[in-house]
């Protein structure tokens, strides 16, 4: 008999002792860590899908609390600190008057994207030289330790314990990206709990077969 999974979202750990430090994101790291003593108000990190740039948003608003916003559904601007995420994922210009209004404002801005800021669509031409502007870091390539430490990361958000084989496996096995990682953990999750299995090497292997 399978067993119906329920879609819960696991209870992912955002604050600054769970971020996983590395080579490709201590700048950005040393950088959120360094406020309020930023040389500008607004700062944008970029990389790609589960990079750590949410993770990273996160730590910085809590400790000034930001109010988070999502530049998919941002359309009236707010007062204060604020991170906007996903700037260079919105499908229309809506965002584009409320954003703009917020950086003239003057208030400390985080904003995330998948690329550099000034490779972002725009149609508002100065808020176009307000992206070329942005202090910006980015979040490049996970080395073979930070995927290992965030295999494990992402399995303990799930409150599942695997065996160290199952982590090298996949590491050394799937597309070397978070993003990657966090879809095959995922779907291996969901497989364990239907078919009430545990997340074993058998069982990766058989998913990588399919």
């Amino acid at each position: 008999m399978v067993q119906l999974v329920l879609p819960l979202e696991p209870n992912n750990a955002m604050t600054r002792a769970d971020f996983i430090v590395a080579p490709g994101n201590a700048r950005a790291l040393a950088f959120v860590d360094s406020f309020p003593d930023w040389p500008a108000p607004a700062v944008a990190l970029y990389g790609p899908s589960a990079s750590g740039k949410t993770h990273l948003a996160r730590i910085w608003a809590q400790v000034c609390g930001a109010t988070l916003l999502d530049a998919r559904s941002l359309r009236d601007p707010v007062a204060g600190p604020a991170v906007v995420e996903n700037v260079d994922s919105a499908p229309t210009f809506a965002h584009e008057p409320a954003l703009f209004a917020m950086l003239e404002q003057g208030a400390p801005v985080l904003l995330t994207g998948r690329t550099a800021p000034s490779s972002w669509p725009v149609s508002l031409p100065d808020l176009k030289s307000r992206y070329g502007a942005l202090l910006s870091f980015e979040l490049g390539a996970s080395d073979e330790a930070l995927l290992m430490a965030l295999a494990v990361k992402l399995f303990a958000d799930r409150q599942v314990t695997v065996p160290e084989s199952v982590v090298t496996h996949l590491v050394r096995t799937l597309e070397r990206s978070p993003a990657a990682l966090r879809d095959f953990i995922q779907k291996a999750d969901a497989h364990a709990l239907a078919e009430k299995k545990p997340v074993n090497l058998q069982l990766i292997r058989a998913l990588m077969a399919n």
